[in-house]
């Protein structure tokens, strides 16, 4: 099955002195470029995503700003598309769908930062497209939430929203998904 991975903001401003820092942020970036150096090394498709706010009130994601930028621990290299985008969705305003198109792509494996906003977005979009998903769970980050009066801390928030997308698709570990592609190699 054609598969690709998608590294969804991994951006400078969701990590310790940016200004929009999320809950364990590299721990999460580690385990994305597990399955980054994987997709590399068997020369699989990747796509980066990358948020650039358009919004004149925006207070991070700013254009022309380091935040925007995708962190060093899963850098975009040469060669892997980067796909700009000013929604959560990543497929809404974008060249997205037409890359995975082109690529006859049948499976996205999602990574990335908010586990809550984008990549909730961009997954339940992935399955309406006709994807299908697979959700790295250990891969994803995001932070606490508050509502009313009431703040949610950041892992009840995660395990919502990862138990909500199990639904769409598949939420697995990084090591269930890395010895689930190498079984697809061997078949």
């Amino acid at each position: 099955m054609k598969t690709t991975l998608l590294l969804i903001d991994i951006q400078n401003d969701y990590f310790p002195g940016g200004k929009m820092e999320l809950e364990e942020p590299v721990k999460a970036a580690h385990k994305a470029n597990e399955l980054l150096q994987c997709f590399r090394d068997h020369k699989l498709p990747t796509v980066h995503i990358q948020h650039v706010s358009l919004k004149p009130d925006a207070t991070f994601f700013l254009p022309g700003d380091r935040g925007t930028d995708i962190h060093d621990i899963t850098a975009h290299y040469e060669g892997e598309p980067l796909v700009q985008k000013h929604y959560p969705n990543a497929f809404r305003e974008t060249h997205l769908l037409e890359l995975l198109q082109k690529w006859d792509i049948e499976r996205i494996i999602v990574t990335g930062m908010m586990t809550h906003m984008c990549v909730d977005a961009t997954a339940r979009a992935a399955v309406d497209l006709g994807f299908e998903l697979i959700v790295a769970e250990d891969a994803c980050a995001t932070r606490a939430l508050t509502y009313g009066e009431t703040t949610i801390p950041a892992g009840h928030v995660q395990m919502a929203f990862l138990a909500a997308l199990n639904s769409y698709g598949q939420v697995l570990p990084v090591e269930g998904i890395l010895a689930r592609l190498a079984m697809d190699q061997v078949e």
